[in-house]
């Protein structure tokens, strides 16, 4: 593994930079796998099909395994109890825990979401009552996003794919904004080989530039007194202290000081001119890969936004509709709509969010619950993955052989199923529907989804 000579030579002078260690541990080819537990869907560990494990320090349901495991071939994965995550990127925990300590009925975007690790452990960090706008403006990594979001099993939450800029256009305010930011890549070295061939002092320049263009465009939508936190997975200084000087020169804004515990080995570092606080984490000095991580908080008066009339206006349900969806759902979900074309649940405080977001494109808000045919419900698969399903409904428990017949999308014969809808279950957790009929049963679960491998490869 050849680290590049123009890259050793930027990091000379770096906060924290040993560059006989950082070279050693890239050589040695030694890779960490993570994962981070869904609470709300698993709270016992033990549940889990990996039974060594240890504890990610930083992270309150991280974990780090002995060795990679088919995670494919695992169910729980596809019924979102776990979600593969990079250890140093769970940081972020730190920042929401000690910067806002039991806060509710918040308003959080996460800018640059997909594939979703940040949002999915943002949404398990809040209480329900806390809305998640998760956007990514790359059309195709949206999918990516979507599926891991709709896995997780919220319904607080918003999915949207657009340009930052465009959020300046919406007549809402965040408390928070989580700025995940593209950069050169740099922190993946060890994982990714691949960015350490693509990396160059241009590249960093690039990102440098595009990092800045983002955070002008989102730093008007951030409330007074709202926090916002900047991260990227790169080392160099031009995308991470010189970004927090800009920050502190150009905006009204405080940086953020986090309390570390010493054996986590993070750096706590100083922008060369304002002095802005940032954390550092190298590879060399914890189990995880590269990552920089800093908060702002936003001082001075925020613009009120004028109203827009061209507020996204969402249809209500019918109340026979609303009726007949009572039996599918608890009783947390309190506003039933149709939204391009299907029905979605959702708590009280997403409408009238939705309707700040005009005129952004929204691509999916609260559950989406199916359509109708007449008066029966053709559940999505959301509603299959949603904590939001009631307890009533028809379920059929797989084991693993069968499970993973059934996200082959395979066909499968249970003798004693009931008749109609039933939601096909693993370890008591919703994998997708299957429809019993008098001579078969139907596999809904989605084409897109099944999975190709095979056990043993």
């Amino acid at each position: 593994m050849k680290i590049p000579a123009a890259f050793i030579k930027q990091m000379a002078g770096t906060p924290g930079w040993k560059e006989a260690d950082f070279c050693t541990i890239l050589e040695s080819g030694e890779q960490v796998q993570s994962i981070r537990l869904n609470s709300r869907k698993m709270s016992d560990p033990d549940q889990l099909n990996f039974k060594e494990r240890t504890a990610v320090p930083w992270a309150s349901t991280g974990f780090y395994l002995p060795e990679r495991p088919k995670y494919t071939l695992d169910p729980l994965l596809h019924a979102g109890a776990y979600y593969v995550q990079e250890a140093s990127s769970m940081f972020l925990e730190q920042a929401i825990n000690q910067l806002l300590p039991g806060k509710n009925g918040l308003r959080v975007l996460d800018l640059c979401a997909a594939p979703g690790g940040k949002s999915t452990h943002l949404r398990s960090l809040f209480p329900d009552d806390t809305v998640l706008v998760s956007n990514e403006v790359i059309k195709s990594r949206v999918t990516i996003l979507e599926e891991n979001l709709l896995k997780w099993g919220n319904s607080n939450q918003i999915i949207t794919n657009n340009d930052p800029r465009d959020f300046s256009k919406a007549d809402l305010l965040f408390d928070i904004i989580v700025v995940d930011a593209p950069c050169s890549g740099s922190g993946l070295f060890r994982r990714d080989p691949k960015a350490m061939e693509e990396w160059s002092e241009e590249l960093v320049e690039l990102c440098s530039q595009r990092q800045k263009r983002i955070l002008t465009d989102i730093w008007p939508c951030l409330k007074e007194n709202g926090w916002l936190i900047y991260s990227t997975c790169s080392y160099s200084m031009q995308e991470d202290e010189s970004i927090v000087d800009w920050v502190l020169s150009g905006f009204e804004a405080g940086s953020a000081k986090l309390q570390l515990d010493p054996s986590w080995n993070i750096v706590e570092t100083e922008s060369p001119v304002k002095k802005g606080l940032g954390y550092r984490l190298y590879p060399d000095r914890l189990k995880g890969e590269g990552f920089f991580l800093a908060a702002f908080k936003k001082g001075g008066e925020t613009e009120k936004k004028p109203s827009r009339k061209n507020r996204v206006k969402l249809e209500k349900a019918t109340k026979q509709q609303v009726e007949d969806i009572r039996e599918w759902v608890q009783p947390e979900l309190a506003a039933f709509y149709m939204l391009n074309g299907m029905m979605v649940g959702m708590g009280e405080q997403v409408p009238e969010l939705i309707g700040d977001l005009s005129p952004l494109y929204i691509r999916r808000a609260g559950v989406t619950l199916g359509k109708w045919a007449g008066k029966q419900l053709l559940p999505d698969h959301a509603l299959a993955l949603s904590m939001n399903l009631s307890a009533a409904i028809s379920r059929i428990e797989l084991q693993d052989t069968s499970a993973l017949q059934y996200l082959r999308k395979e066909e499968i014969h249970i003798d004693s199923a009931k008749p109609g809808w039933n939601l096909v279950t693993y370890k008591g957790l919703g994998l997708g529907w299957m429809k019993v009929l008098p001579n078969r049963s139907n596999n809904y679960y989605p084409k897109e989804w099944r999975i190709l491998m095979q056990s043993g490869r």
